[in-house]
């Protein structure tokens, strides 16, 4: 039963072939924050949150992640070892024994919806077996109104089943765990983990699919903001390279910190509800309004609690510790969620080789083929079996996630950029005097130092330097900034090592774009390093 009021409703299952009568619909926060302490699922900590462990998986698993391959798949998605094929009759068998294995169990149901412009808007049902991943569901998606709630029909359903494990020998999965995509029956099933973040990241992929092949706007993995003129801002980039933060700004209202569309009117809106933002080392001082948001309401994954006290240092669980909370925990946020006007894109890069400047200027081509690369570090803890920083590279700044071939992507980006005149910019939020292990991490005051000059228009008029390896032009001065930071060569002992350290880097950024080449033109092709 609903327990909102005005609202009595029913939620059956039976069309889903799901047969248990233990349902339970629209939960509020509070009441699924007490269910999950009553069934011993997790504590509550001193500020109000509650704290929970996502088991086995403390991070996505994309070596497990299908997509079904069907009339409407087959030739539009990027088959590849990211976009694994799955059959539709395998499917249909597993979705079979998962709802058969739901028949029996006490469940929480949830009507939420993703995109903040009504005109992209996607309704969708969450089935979950856990009380938590259905709160979960009411922080990261758009809640409905009750009187939306009255007459509200899901478009996609998310059946999640934590418990459930497949047998790969007979399911067709390569593990007990997966996460499946299927575009016909409109379904995301999600099998043998509790992450939340595969609930989250596989609404997100069907979203990077349907967007650009049926509604021609472009999905980001991005953050946004907007500043007092009304000038939105855009934060592409990976888990752990600062989306959340640089975008909440005490000065510029936050649209979203993590998914986004672009539309052909040149606004931007936010895919979410809520904020999915890393813990690992969070202070009050440092990331003030993260801190802040995590009370009743926000879910604390997989952190150390102690006395109902967190730990936030340490990381014995994983360093992919995580909040999830509603974006309305965060005091200046956008209203509507939706911008306009882009004037400035950041890619936001953790370059762990330590050679990349932590801030220069792109031109269009040189843009274009930065995100279409998509180079950062994996975060240790992100992705399972990922323990230390490794260097990589996602196209798009969202691999994991972009069911198209990268240049669809990066073609619908390069053509918003220059119908919009927008200033691209390359932050190396990575590491400075030194690769990982030598050198130190940049300072989080200077990139936002940076950033806001950037954003002022401060750094218009001063000189650039033509990095002679990367091509890109950096900036020789910058409000609040040392010189010496600026010039990532200067900030190392060893001059020579510093050279020798940046040619492998920028030839590993030519020998990943080979792949690319044939479908890149020419203005892409020379935005790469001079190697």
């Amino acid at each position: 039963m609903s327990n909102l009021k005005g609202i009595t409703k029913t939620i059956e299952l039976d069309k889903y072939g799901i047969l248990s009568k233990n349902v339970h619909y629209q939960l509020s926060s509070q009441e699924l924050h007490e269910i999950t302490i009553k069934k011993g699922q997790g504590v509550e900590v001193n500020s109000g949150a509650l704290a929970v462990n996502t088991g086995e998986f403390t991070g996505r698993s994309p070596k497990d992640r299908f997509i079904v391959k069907d009339d409407i798949t087959k030739d539009e998605v990027w088959w590849s070892d990211i976009n694994l094929a799955f059959s539709p009759d395998q499917f249909d068998k597993l979705y079979d024994k998962v709802v058969n294995y739901l028949n029996d169990k006490e469940l929480f149901v949830r009507d939420a919806y993703a995109c903040a412009d009504d005109n992209y808007r996607l309704n969708i049902r969450h089935i979950n077996e856990l009380p938590w991943s259905n709160m979960f569901a009411h922080n990261m998606f758009l809640r409905p109104t009750e009187e939306e709630l009255k007459d509200f029909s899901p478009e996609w359903t998310v059946v999640n089943a934590p418990g459930f494990m497949a047998n790969p020998e007979i399911d067709g999965t390569r593990a007990h765990n997966f996460a499946i995509l299927n575009f016909t029956r409109k379904i995301a099933l999600i099998g043998g983990t509790g992450y939340t973040g595969e609930i989250k990241k596989g609404i997100f992929s069907a979203l990077n699919f349907i967007l650009p092949v049926m509604k021609n706007t472009l999905p980001m993995h991005c953050s946004a903001n907007v500043g007092s003129d009304g000038d939105t801002a855009i934060f592409f980039g990976l888990s752990g390279t600062g989306k959340t933060t640089l975008s909440a700004d005490p000065n510029r209202r936050l649209i979203g910190d993590d998914e986004h569309g672009w539309t052909n009117e040149n606004t931007v809106f936010n895919f979410e509800g809520g904020c999915y933002a890393k813990v690992i080392n969070l202070s009050r001082e440092k990331e003030p309004d993260i801190y802040n948001a995590i009370k009743p309401g926000a879910i604390l994954e997989n952190v150390i609690v102690k006395d109902g006290e967190v730990d936030f240092m340490d990381s014995s669980i994983t360093q992919n510790t995580r909040v999830s909370y509603p974006i309305d925990h965060i005091d200046n946020i956008q209203p509507g969620s939706v911008g306009e006007n882009p004037k400035n894109i950041f890619f936001l890069t953790a370059d762990a080789f330590g050679v990349l400047p932590p801030i220069s200027k792109l031109t269009p081509g040189q843009a274009a083929f930065h995100f279409i690369s998509g180079y950062t570090a994996k975060v240790a803890g992100t992705e399972a079996g990922v323990t230390e920083p490794i260097p990589s590279f996602s196209a798009c700044f969202g691999a994991p996630f972009m069911p198209l071939h990268p240049t669809r992507y990066g073609g619908m980006l390069s053509k918003k950029m220059k119908d919009a005149g927008v200033n691209v910019w390359l932050i190396n939020t990575g590491w400075t005097g030194g690769p990982y292990g030598t050198g130190s991490r940049m300072e989080l005051k200077y990139t936002r130092a940076m950033i806001t000059a950037a954003l002022n228009g401060e750094l218009e008029n001063v000189d650039y330097k033509t990095h002679e390896i990367f091509n890109i032009a950096v900036p020789q001065s910058c409000p609040n900034v040392p010189d010496e930071v600026l010039n990532p060569q200067d900030t190392w002992t060893d001059k020579e090592a510093y050279n020798a350290k940046a040619k492998i880097l920028a030839k590993s950024f030519k020998d990943n774009f080979k792949k690319f080449e044939d479908y890149a033109d020419s203005e892409i092709i020379e935005g790469a390093p001079k190697v």
